[in-house]
């Protein structure tokens, strides 16, 4: 199947949410290790369920994020919270091809996602959450220009403990001037 390319990197590009990807997404989002990252991690996710999930997900701005030289789905990204008075929106963010993990589509992916919420959506403030052991994306995240704002203490079950979650932004001067 021919994917449609609206946002194009070196590595990757973002197409449209697919509704025929429910089994893919499926099958990443029961597996543990694709999840413990994410907040589903607790959940059972059959393919009716994901399609109806990816259903409401595709009428915004949730894209899959393909591999550029293979057209292979690798993951998805998007803006959920938009809100088009404030300027502001949350993003999110997950790789569930594991041969992808840790090469930087990831870090593209989200590059393309906010030029595009800046310079189409008119965003100002973008956010996003992420675990506290989540290192790798921490990393990246600084990397693009996300700013820490703050951390929920314990609020996160994994592992039998409670872990922090950690509140990042970023706004156009800090993603432009990086």
């Amino acid at each position: 199947m021919a994917r449609i390319r609206k946002l194009i990197g070196k590595k990757c590009f973002l197409s449209p949410i697919c509704l025929q990807d429910a089994a893919i997404y499926a099958h990443w989002l029961n597996d543990l290790e694709i999840v413990q990252n994410l907040t589903v991690a607790n959940s059972v996710i059959n393919i009716e369920t994901e399609a109806a999930f990816l259903s409401t997900l595709s009428k915004e701005h949730n894209y899959g994020i393909v591999d550029l030289a293979t057209d292979q789905l690798i993951g998805t990204c998007g803006f959920s919270f938009l809100n088009h008075y404030d300027r502001t929106a949350e993003l999110g963010i997950f790789i569930g091809n594991k041969d992808y993990l840790h090469k930087g589509y990831g870090t593209e992916a989200v590059r393309l996602l906010l030029d595009y919420g800046y310079r189409y959506l008119n965003l100002h403030n973008v956010m996003l959450r992420v675990m506290d052991f989540n290192t790798h994306a921490l990393e990246a995240y600084k990397k693009i220009g996300f700013k820490m704002i703050g951390t929920r203490r314990q609020c996160e079950p994994r592992n039998q403990k409670m872990i922090d979650i950690i509140y990042m932004d970023i706004l156009p001067e800090d993603f432009y001037n990086e």
